[in-house]
């Protein structure tokens, strides 16, 4: 039996380079699965009223501890339209999940105590609910590391095509 390809969309899997459009229609199951079960975890952590990107930006802003400015955030995330995440993180403000400072021009963001919680609440519920379920997929560390690396390193060549294709 002949393996045909899984893709979102045949007219963009015919020709050369067909194959990306595997990875493609993989990155798009990927997402909204990652997506759907991020909020899905912020719920059971006790915050069901967070979207996926409230979510991504009160984890950054957790991260290592640092205060962090809209730009950072966004360059962290990869995300070009800084209003949705500056959007987000005005809610997280009003919701007492990050506290924010302004400092000149700039305008400085750290997790509240509140916040801290709910990102140690979330990662419970990760280990409980996806961590544990990670060894039946037969991946080492240095598996998923070099996934990881892929991934960047795929992000990179769709981050250099759509420049090319806002030249067009």
């Amino acid at each position: 039996m002949e393996k045909r390809p899984i893709v979102s969309s045949r007219h963009l899997a015919e020709g050369e380079g067909w194959e990306a459009s595997e990875i493609e229609y993989g990155m798009i199951i990927a997402y909204n699965a990652f997506s759907r079960w991020m909020t899905r975890c912020m719920s059971a952590a006790g915050h069901a009223e967070m979207t996926s990107l409230e979510i991504l930006a009160l984890h950054n802003v957790n991260h290592r501890d640092k205060d962090k400015r809209l730009a950072d955030i966004c360059f962290l995330l990869n995300i070009e339209d800084s209003h949705t995440v500056n959007y987000a993180l005005k809610k997280l403000v009003k919701m007492g999940l990050i506290q924010s400072e302004k400092r000149g021009k700039e305008v400085f963001y750290r997790t509240s105590a509140t916040g801290k919680a709910a990102c140690d609440a979330y990662r419970e519920v990760r280990e409980r609910c996806f961590i544990d379920g990670l060894s039946k997929l037969d991946l080492s560390g240095d598996d998923m590391r070099e996934i990881a690396s892929s991934l960047r390193s795929l992000s990179g060549q769709y981050d250099q095509a759509s420049r090319a294709a806002a030249s067009l």
